[in-house]
């Protein structure tokens, strides 16, 4: 039996829905879920509440519900690994994943203290600034700012746009090597055109991915930062 904090503020269905979905990612709960019966037995709670927290999950695409046949997890998480010359591009290949960026915008904008500072570059630089969803089998997983460095990048988002996979525009520009140099993983809500455009609920939160890319010089040559929908996708560090 699973105890529930029915003092804490949660929802008492949203304390159950995150003790699934913790069960899930972690892959102690996989293929098929228990019967509303034993899932409201195992919180000590009615089938209502449990109907409400499985309804979540399958809002937040964690669960697919089959009438007459039951509750499935979904088995489509993707391993995400967080190695020093790897992209999602490379971990979606490794899985025979169709993968994609499509870009909503690029512009040339003036670089912030903390966009320059990443870059190795001087005050008043300007960088190009490019937004994108990463699209996998058809679902956006991803909402993405990256910052490339200008005036050597002037130009990129046209052949970005083409391919939609960033390295591959990169190597347009002579990158064909790269190293990551910084990844810093953080989790937060999302605001609500970003819980839009991923399809979650605002109240679920993403994982909030910011990644600095070198050359084979150490040059840096990117600045990106990936909002991912957290039952899409989960990190995978590796040691090298």
């Amino acid at each position: 039996m699973t105890k529930i904090n029915r003092s804490a503020g949660n929802l008492i269905w949203r304390q159950i829905e995150d003790a699934l979905s913790a069960d899930i990612l972690s892959g102690s709960l996989t293929h098929r879920l228990p019967n509303e019966t034993a899932l409201a037995e195992r919180f000590s709670v009615n089938r209502h509440t449990v109907r409400q927290a499985i309804k979540a999950l399958a809002e937040r695409g964690m669960v697919d519900v089959v009438h007459g046949s039951g509750t499935f997890v979904r088995d489509n998480v993707i391993d995400y690994q967080v190695g020093r010359r790897t992209r999602l591009a490379h971990s979606l290949a490794k899985t025979q994943r169709v993968g994609k960026s499509q870009i909503l915008n690029c512009s040339v904008i003036q670089g912030t203290e903390e966009i320059l500072a990443l870059l190795d570059l001087p005050e008043l630089s300007s960088v190009l600034a490019v937004e994108s969803l990463d699209i996998v089998d058809g679902s956006v997983i991803s909402v993405c700012m990256q910052y490339f460095p200008l005036p050597r990048f002037a130009g990129l988002d046209e052949i970005y746009t083409k391919t939609g996979i960033t390295h591959l525009a990169l190597a347009e520009f002579g990158v064909h090597t790269f190293q990551r140099r910084m990844s810093r993983v953080s989790a937060r809500l999302p605001d609500k055109e970003v819980a839009r455009q991923l399809g979650q609920p605002g109240t679920f939160p993403i994982l909030y991915v910011e990644t600095v890319y070198a050359d084979e010089n150490q040059q840096a040559i990117e600045y990106g930062i990936s909002q991912f929908n957290s039952s899409a996708i989960q990190i995978v560090i590796e040691p090298e």
